[in-house]
């Protein structure tokens, strides 16, 4: 059975990646594909609990340093590959998933200092290679981002942070996009949600030829 492919969608705060990734699922189902959707933090039930300490919503409203805030969400993404995401791709399922490494890579490293050598060292015991065959970046500026994100009426610790944060997240990310042209794609995130799934689309067929 041929391996699944595994997509990822990451940007700052509000740029639409839940809504794309549900538009996604929906498009490759009618394709004819086998699809699972899932998110970071998250994705299992021990995953969702660590979600809820590193969002602010449990007991503990943080804040954390880089290095714990890396090992928290390493931590879920371990829990995350093992029992969700590899045993899907290897079923021959596709994986769409909201967020992944390259969120860590730019909130933790980019965002509040983690060590880029930190980083790769937990991303090679947790990961054990795996990588996704696309990343699309859903690019939007933390103004806007945060306007639309505060217009869901759902607040997470990481919107509360200050604008450089998100200056430097963004940075982040679209660095990470110029880095990795092979796998990463910068998608404009301003465009209504239709026109933004459109060219998702036309994205994932171009390069994964599904």
């Amino acid at each position: 059975m041929p391996r699944g492919r595994f997509i990822t969608l990451e940007g700052g705060e509000g740029a639409g990646k839940s809504t794309q990734a549900r538009l996604l699922e929906a498009a490759l189902r009618a394709a004819g594909h086998p699809v699972l959707r899932t998110r970071e933090p998250g994705g299992t039930p021990g995953a969702e609990a660590i979600r809820g300490l590193l969002l602010g919503q449990g007991p503990y409203q943080g804040p954390w340093d880089g290095v714990t805030e890396g090992l928290l969400h390493f931590a879920a993404r371990r829990e995350h590959v093992v029992r969700c995401i590899r045993p899907a791709l290897d079923a021959g399922t596709w994986v769409v998933c909201d967020r992944f490494l390259d969120s860590t890579l730019a909130y933790q490293v980019f965002g509040q200092g983690l060590s880029r050598s930190a980083f790769d060292s937990l991303a090679g015991i947790t990961l054990e290679g795996l990588r996704p065959d696309l990343t699309l970046v859903l690019d939007i500026g933390p103004a806007e981002g945060l306007a639309r994100a505060a217009a869901r009426g759902e607040t997470n610790r990481y919107e509360a942070l200050d604008p450089d944060f998100h200056a430097r997240v963004r940075a982040g990310f679209r660095a990470i996009a110029a880095a990795e042209p092979e796998r990463c794609a910068l998608v404009d995130a301003t465009a209504a949600p239709e026109g933004v799934a459109a060219e998702i689309l036309r994205l994932v067929r171009g390069r994964l030829a599904p």
